[in-house]
């Protein structure tokens, strides 16, 4: 792409000018293999996540009554609850589930609790094509019987009761009373074998006996993709039809369907071929305000919290650069710059004529047997090396709790965005991106930025500016500049591990004496992002 040096955007922002909370909305996050979550690398990653986006955050993960022997494998994984003995009496297993919820918990972390899938007890006899199971492959019930609807009802809500009341004794009941309590996931797609009308009925089940227990703890659903409205509005119109509780509404939305699984050479990097397709935030904005519309035409739910907890560029999460080019973007600083502009876009949503988006869970971990920059989408590649995309949420991490109007206008391809905060003790912090939808395009233009009516004018600050982009902040670009080891040694690691950090453009320098205005311009590439923060000293 040519470059647009001669491009200008200006960007101001007024600390006079409050638009509210600034509500933490990124603070989420989710995957499919319950099981890694307390191995030794999901332990750490835990911890290392906690610290970037902190203590209450959010985190879902599917299959706790999915049956299995624990061992996660990409896009399964098995909590192994239900079981019933020879004369068919009921019995639990908490073995699995209680390792992850325990690691969880212990890292300060608040669990949606996703309340499937059906386990092999349960399961309906479904049609379907003849299958004939090989001995190195799963069986039919990992096929396609764990998305069937319980074929007990009863059994069903004994199963949820028992799992609230166990979580209540090992946890704490004013704990567990905080948890979301979600039913399934997707059901408007092959996740669910049943209708709509089983899964309502399925619902009215499940939380009536959630509340049998826990009568405070918030119960919700659908946690419908970003195709499944009409599913949506089915659902809730049930609820509203029996006065079924709805105490949140979860929905997902995706930016892209998935690029193939191309079949090509593998080169050192990846795959060949592609047809450099990237995601799409319109794609997903729609979607979003789609089904948002729908929860908002139901009065009663005016208020209630709206969850997106599957809020991602891509899908499926295991797919990368050696299946399609066109994942790259999951190793770059495309990924982080996305998800910056995406969260603007999710709190705009908010407004005084109706509520917003609560949380955008990112479906996003780490996948055991990755190579280095395998292009999943994960925060952690092998090694325990942080992708770009975490710097992304360390500058996030860095906003104040009251959110600050940001205007900006110029030229150029791409869009110049900005959040901007201040925090209790008067510190500005300022994050600003360039982006476009196509992750292929690359320039630089000059931004300028102004901050006025700053609150501790006339006091000493300290003035920093931290930097996000192909060449900075980026330990993937740092792994390339080593030669792409797939084993490197520890001093490659150590420079690599360099970028794991928001590296600073420029030595912070101190005021004596803040201005009630100040003014930064610099180059800023796309994709890139700057956070600049102004501190009391």
């Amino acid at each position: 792409m040519p470059s647009h040096e001669s491009d200008r955007t200006d960007v101001t922002v007024d600390c006079a000018a409050a638009i509210g909370p600034l509500e933490r909305v990124w603070a989420a996050f989710g995957y499919d293999e319950l099981n890694w979550t307390a191995t030794p690398r999901g332990k750490r990653n835990l911890a290392r996540l906690r610290d970037v986006l902190g203590a209450g955050t959010t985190v879902r993960a599917h299959n706790i009554y999915t049956s299995g022997s624990g061992r996660a494998v990409p896009h399964w994984s098995s909590g192994n609850v239900y079981h019933e003995d020879d004369s068919g009496n009921p019995f639990y297993d908490w073995r699995l589930v209680d390792e992850a919820f325990d690691a969880w918990v212990d890292s300060g972390l608040r669990p949606i609790v996703e309340l499937g899938f059906c386990p092999f007890a349960l399961a309906r006899d479904l049609p379907g094509p003849d299958f004939v199971s090989m001995p190195p492959l799963y069986g039919r019930y990992e096929v396609d019987l764990w998305a069937s609807p319980p074929k007990d009802l009863s059994r069903w809500g004994a199963l949820v009761a028992e799992t609230a009341r166990h979580f209540a004794e090992r946890y704490g009941r004013s704990e567990v009373s905080r948890w979301y309590w979600e039913l399934w996931n997707e059901p408007d797609i092959a996740y669910w074998q049943g209708t709509l009308e089983e899964y309502c009925a399925l619902y009215d089940v499940t939380a009536a006996a959630v509340k049998s227990m826990l009568p405070d703890a918030p119960v919700g659903g659908p946690a419908t993709t970003g195709g499944g409205r009409d599913f949506l509005r089915g659902f809730l119109e049930h609820c509203a039809d029996v006065g079924a509780p709805v105490d949140f509404v979860s929905f997902h939305t995706k930016g892209a369907p998935g690029f193939p699984r191309l079949y090509t050479p593998v080169g050192p990097h990846g795959a060949g071929g592609g047809t450099k397709q990237s995601p799409s935030s319109a794609k997903m904005l729609a979607e979003i305000e789609g089904s948002l519309d729908i929860v908002r035409s139901f009065p009663a739910l005016a208020d209630v919290p709206v969850l997106v907890d599957e809020c991602d560029p891509g899908v499926p999460a295991h797919y990368g650069v050696f299946d399609n080019p066109d994942y790259a973007f999951r190793n770059t600083a495309y990924y982080p710059v996305f998800q910056l502009q995406m969260t603007k876009r999710l709190l705009d949503f908010d407004s005084p004529r109706r509520r917003g988006i609560t949380g955008a869970t990112a479906w996003a971990w780490y996948l055991e047997g990755d190579r280095y920059f395998e292009g999943t989408r994960s925060f952690f590649t092998a090694g325990d090396l942080a992708a770009p995309v975490v710097n992304g949420y360390r500058m996030l991490d860095r906003l104040g709790a009251t959110r600050l109007a940001v205007e900006s206008a110029g030229s150029g391809p791409g869009e110049v965005g900005g959040l901007a905060s201040v925090a209790a003790d008067g510190r500005v912090a300022v994050i600003v991106w360039r982006h476009d939808d196509d992750q292929y395009r690359t320039d630089a233009a000059q931004v300028s930025v102004t901050v006025t009516n700053l609150p501790i004018a006339g006091r000493a600050v300290t003035i920093s500016r931290r930097g996000l982009d192909a060449d900075t902040s980026n330990t993937h670009t740092l792994w390339l500049q080593e030669g792409a080891p797939q084993d490197p040694t520890d001093a490659q690691l150590a420079r690599i591990r360099v970028g794991e950090e928001l590296a600073e453009l420029a030595p912070a320098r101190k005021e004596v004496e803040c201005p009630a205005e100040l003014s930064f311009t610099f180059r800023l590439p796309m994709p890139g992002a700057v956070l600049i923060e102004i501190s009391p000293s």
